[in-house]
């Protein structure tokens, strides 16, 4: 009797619990997004199992990291932009706007080149104009968000996750890495400044400063629409518990795709001729696999694309409006950002390097995004008695140490070629 009495109780927390999910599995695309497809295929191609521990460790960082931004939403009912323009000076701001500014453009670059590459795979739509058609589609899944529920938003991103999952992963199944030498690249090792340049990259990539500001506004217009409106201490606990399994499972995902590119490729393109670029890797992939597998790839690229741009444009206009007080339409929003991404495709810059410099860019951009997170969700008057506990704090230092280390080492190693 005790058992059925537990029954109804049980199944309403696991449907509150599925209600409340959704911000995190958002804010998770931008770590599959085209820039981590070249990042992680470059890497297995020319340091088969090599560099995976940097996976393993950036995504361990990255859900550390997008709990705190989603837990900062939840319980002050503001984004971190908006903590962040309250609590700055007006030239702080506008320098610390620019510099966000720099980081969203990086990433747009990333997944409109990368839709644009995938359509070309596809269909050999010319890479200028698969850019516009990546910008207008993702448009109209920003329209979504906009004039309809963010629980709507969050299904079509949910969904094109599961392609990118699918499309990603099949070529892995049927071409399983071999698992010593898995074990073996957990080992953290480089081979010369090259790795230590894709390393960034990959760091870049998986830990992605757009999303350390966006997941704040995605679990603050979930949980917390109105900053004023009083939310108990059991309330807000719940909430938290909620997000962390949230923030779990999406980046749990997320990271088996992203491990799971490097496998591919180290399984299936080490060695081969050209495979360090998405085209070579995508046709090495059809001839070792078949031409089946081979346009599974490049519709999940194509997904990874469309969502992470879509996602990439609202990360945009919360950080402009949070930190300028300044709103502009999203679709107009995504017109602007375009531009860039057309001219260097029209330009003929590779691709796939542009993907990967993008890359490198966001991991200098990192150390920005992180450390005020830090120092906001250890400030008692920002978040109440839900500040960081000890340990969680010295995870969350050394994560950002780690970051700003791997930065210098780049920028030293970069200078010193230089001369």
């Amino acid at each position: 009797m005790k058992a059925t009495e537990r029954t109804p109780g049980s199944r309403s927390r696991w449907i509150m619990l599925l209600g409340t999910l959704g911000p995190a599995f958002v804010a998770s695309v931008a770590y599959v997004d085209p820039g981590n497809v070249a990042a992680n295929l470059t890497a297995g191609a020319r340091y088969s199992y090599l560099l995976v521990w940097v996976l393993v460790i950036a995504n361990a960082m990255a859900m550390l990291i997008q709990y705190q931004s989603a837990k900062l939403g939840v319980v002050t009912g503001r984004t971190m932009p908006e903590i962040l323009g309250q609590r700055l000076g007006r030239t702080a701001r506008r320098l610390y706007w620019a510099q966000a500014e720099v980081v969203a453009l990086a990433t747009d670059l990333a997944e409109v080149v990368g839709g644009a590459l995938a359509l070309h795979l596809l269909f050999q739509v010319p890479l200028p104009l698969g850019a516009v058609i990546i910008g207008a589609v993702s448009m109209a899944i920003l329209a979504i968000q906009d004039f309809r529920t963010q629980q709507r938003f969050e299904l079509a991103i949910v969904g094109l996750l599961a392609v990118i999952t699918i499309g990603f992963l099949t070529g892995l199944a049927m071409s399983p890495p071999a698992p010593a030498r898995v074990l073996g690249g957990l080992v953290p090792q480089f081979d010369g400044p090259d790795s230590i340049l894709l390393a960034a990259s990959m760091l870049g990539a998986t830990v992605m400063p757009h999303a350390i500001y966006v997941h704040s506004a995605l679990a603050r217009d979930r949980h917390r629409s109105d900053p004023d409106e009083h939310f108990g201490a059991p309330a807000i606990l719940r909430l938290l518990r909620s997000t962390r399994v949230d923030v779990v499972v999406a980046l749990g995902v997320a990271g088996v795709v992203n491990i799971g590119m490097l496998l591919l490729a180290a399984s299936t393109l080490a060695g081969a001729e050209g495979t360090d670029t998405i085209e070579g890797a995508h046709a090495s992939i059809q001839s070792a696999l078949g031409p089946a597998v081979g346009a599974i790839f490049a519709v999940g690229l194509l997904a990874s694309g469309l969502a992470s741009t879509a996602v990439g444009a609202y990360a945009g206009a919360t950080i402009m409006e949070g930190l300028l007080e300044r709103r502009i339409p999203l679709v107009l929003r995504r017109s602007i950002t375009l531009i860039p991404s057309i001219v260097v495709l029209a330009l003929g810059v590779d691709p796939t390097w542009s993907l990967v410099v993008s890359q490198v860019v966001l991991s200098f951009g990192i150390p920005f995004a992180l450390i005020p997170l830090i120092r906001l969700g250890s400030t008692k008057s920002v978040v109440g008695d839900h500040v960081m506990r000890l340990p969680l704090a010295i995870a969350s230092w050394i994560s950002a140490a780690l970051v700003v280390a791997l930065n210098m080492v780049l920028l030293w190693l970069t200078f010193a070629a230089g001369s």
